[in-house]
């Protein structure tokens, strides 16, 4: 490496795929100079920090493709992770509750998905081992997956900064550092930067990981390349249940997911601290980073609106995109939802909760982009699709962003 740059290689964003692939690239490259920049005045700020902290075990991902063998690795090496450095979780399991007939093929794929993966302990459950583990809980079948887990991912990315920095003393990560573009030379690479409002003097690097999440399109442009996706943000609202209502849940309870949509239904999530969420909605956002339901950003929503892929996916599912914004706005419709698996709550157990925003890479032609995406062109990796389980995944997606530097930077 030539020490003429400030450092090796810059990762843009301080969520938890940034802070595991730099963690990576440090502990696989002690001589690599290695930085974060994250915009926001912490890590983990925007999806690692308003997800619901599952650790998921992989069984809806189709056998074979990138979701499904990062999550398996990922998730073994994530409880590792938390075990070494005491990091709050628990391998607490899940069912996958079917109240309907209907439902019944969706859930034997999700079955067979799940043992071809090589999920854990998976095994197809009656109603009356059903009530054995969740008593509240009403359903004519379901699947059980003790492999399932939560933890706490905001206390995940605080340990990866410590190590990212304890690596080397020349690794950095820095916070309130918006990138705001590229000025390319024949070796180097000046990372121009915002502070405060500020102009910052710029980064040096040789090499540039895109890692920016909610942002990652704009930062591929702005790295001068076309991706072939647009960022779609869709928002999701969690209620909280009330302390009394909060013992008719143990663990983690699903709905059998719409095979539709890469969205997992409304659920119910018992979080590292005891409390426990039920949702969430899935809604387009009109703010990438938007977490109100009437928060607005004139440029996020043009960028959305204005693209082909958006309005063919709103025509083709408009019913359901109906149906998901008449639960954002209205909590009976969103109880009748939740009755299905619990049929004894009531309007007064739901407390407003937290919400989250999923950067959904959409297609031109309005195909959501399924699986994980990761470009790399010139001197620049892009993740340019990284939705759940990229966090429960995220140690292993570093891994693999790891080998791809080490092979196209010469590292």
């Amino acid at each position: 490496m030539q020490a003429k740059t400030d450092f090796d290689i810059i990762v843009v964003g301080g969520g938890i795929v940034g802070l595991a692939s730099a963690y990576k690239i440090a502990l696989g490259h002690p001589q690599v100079r290695v930085a974060v920049l994250e915009k926001e005045e912490r890590v983990a700020a925007h999806q690692t920090g308003h997800n619901s902290g599952v650790i998921h075990s992989g069984l809806y991902y189709k056998p074979g493709s990138a979701k499904a063998a990062t999550c398996m690795a990922g998730r073994r090496e994530l409880i590792e992770f938390a075990q070494t450095h005491n990091i709050p979780h628990a391998i607490c399991g899940k069912i996958i509750v079917a109240t309907d007939e209907a439902e019944l093929p969706a859930m034997e794929k999700i079955l067979q998905n799940g043992l071809q993966n090589g999920v854990e302990g998976l095994e197809q459950i009656g109603p009356d081992r059903i009530k054995e583990i969740e008593p509240f809980v009403t359903g004519i079948a379901a699947l059980h997956v003790p492999s399932a887990g939560i933890i706490d991912f905001r206390k995940v990315a605080a340990k990866l900064v410590e190590l990212i920095e304890r690596t080397s003393k020349h690794n950095r990560v820095l916070v309130s550092h918006a990138v705001m573009g590229f000025d390319k030379h024949d070796f180097f690479i000046n990372v121009l930067t915002r502070k405060d409002g500020f102009e910052t003097r710029p980064f040096s690097t040789r090499y540039v990981v895109n890692c920016a999440g909610l942002q990652c399109d704009r930062v591929a442009r702005m790295d001068g390349i076309a991706p072939p996706i647009r960022i779609i943000p869709f928002r999701g609202d969690y209620c909280e249940l009330s302390p009394a209502a909060a013992g008719k849940v143990r663990n983690l309870v699903y709905p059998v997911p719409n095979p539709a949509f890469p969205f997992l239904g409304v659920h119910f999530t018992r979080v590292i601290d005891g409390t426990v969420e039920c949702g969430p909605n899935a809604v387009f956002s009109f703010k990438r980073e938007g977490y109100g339901k009437i928060d607005f950003s004139l440029r996020d929503s043009w960028e959305s609106l204005s693209y082909p892929g958006t309005w063919i996916l709103f025509a083709r599912n408009w019913k359901y995109g109906l149906g998901e914004y008449t639960r954002a706005f209205s909590k009976k419709r969103l109880l009748a939802q939740l009755q299905r698996l619990i049929p004894s709550l009531t309007l007064e157990d739901l407390h407003p909760g937290s919400s989250g925003v999923r950067a959904q890479a959409l297609g031109p032609t309005g195909a959501l982009v399924d699986d994980f995406q990761i470009e790399a062109r010139g001197n620049s990796i892009h993740v340019l699709n990284a939705p759940s389980p990229a966090a429960t995944a995220s140690l292993a997606i570093g891994d693999h962003i790891n080998r791809i530097a080490t092979e196209r930077f010469g590292l």
